[in-house]
């Protein structure tokens, strides 16, 4: 869908559906573009826990922002019949924006010959006459370090400064202000079949990695229950490419525990052009795959301390109980 669809589309889900959506303007793009997010979930008079979901950074990257919409759309069909949604609902937010990088995105649709840009639309700095800077390469995570470009004509440009660009900031002013609430980070990308862990960089490991294993394994076997289709999982180096100041990376620093990028359809055959007959199985598999990870992080925060407290109650009920006997 073009920009202009996926935004009338995020103000009809809003309008269709005021108990449980409402949006939020976090920031602007480069070319002034109102940078919107949907906050999905019941509402609450407490701060509540919340999961990050973006699509759309990477221009050419169409699968992603459909994926969005397709999880959005799944999650509210279901939230009042499926009980396990509507828990969710009751304890975490989803703040979720179906495209980060809109400036690039609207470009990739002018025409044919632009149909493959990836970065923002940022004008190179200098006597540099190339535009754009990979906002994936631009998060203050190991910034510069390894995976990147100085040359502003490469796709893997990471700007002149960390955070040089608007969006970065923005998802960075975001996350740093609801730091305490957010559990789980998903970003989302094409293609390759991937779910990738952090960090990009290969002499620096999650003090989690092995429990971020085993939740993106999980989340892989549920993908390939759907339609059978495999996706690797690890670390960029391990599985991919070493690379820095991802917004994955960023997420994980700053103290998100579960924190994973999908790389969707395919695994090359078509690359960024997937065919549209592709598009229903990649979310339908992929939705598999996100909640699997959402239900784990759920499950280990909420029940956990349904643990407790029931343990506390029934300690507390237990010393009633043995002085109460004493007393007769």
């Amino acid at each position: 869908h073009t920009m202009d669809e996926i935004s009338a589309w995020m103000n009809q889900m809003e309008r269709e559906n005021p108990d449980v959506v409402s949006s939020m303007i976090y920031g602007k793009t480069y070319e002034d573009r109102n940078i919107t997010l949907l906050k999905i979930g019941f509402e609450s008079t407490t701060p509540k826990k919340a999961v990050w979901m973006d699509c759309g950074i990477h221009a050419r990257e169409w699968i992603a922002p459909a994926f969005c919409q397709h999880f959005v759309k799944e999650i509210l069909g279901s939230y009042k019949s499926d009980s396990k949604v509507n828990t969710l609902f009751k304890n975490l937010d989803f703040y979720i924006t179906p495209v980060l990088n809109m400036d690039g995105y609207i470009y990739s649709w002018k025409e044919y010959t632009t149909r493959l840009w990836r970065k923002s639309r940022s004008p190179g700095t200098g006597d540099c006459t190339c535009f754009g800077t990979d906002l994936n390469r631009n998060f203050y995570a190991n910034w510069g370090m390894v995976g990147i470009s100085r040359d502003c004509c490469s796709d893997i440009y990471n700007g002149p400064t960390a955070l040089s660009e608007p969006e970065a900031k923005a998802v960075t002013d975001f996350l740093g202000a609801y730091q305490n609430e957010m559990l789980c980070y998903l970003t989302i990308h094409s293609y390759g079949q991937l779910i990738l862990v952090p960090y990009g960089h290969p002499n620096i490991s999650a003090p989690n990695y092995d429990e971020l294993m085993e939740v993106g394994l999980a989340a892989a076997k549920a993908i390939t229950a759907v339609h059978g289709k495999s996706y690797k999982v690890g670390t960029p180096p391990d599985i991919l490419y070493a690379n820095s100041g991802s917004s994955r990376d960023f997420a994980r620093l700053i103290g998100i525990p579960y924190s994973f990028t999908f790389e969707l359809r395919d695994e090359g055959n078509y690359g960024f052009i997937l065919p549209e007959d592709q598009i229903q199985p990649t979310c339908e598999e992929a939705y598999q795959g996100a909640m699997s990870i959402i239900n784990y992080v759920h499950d280990k925060n909420f029940k956990s301390a349904a643990i407790t407290v029931t343990a506390t109650l029934w300690t507390t009920l237990t010393a009633l109980y043995i002085s109460s006997a004493n007393v007769f």
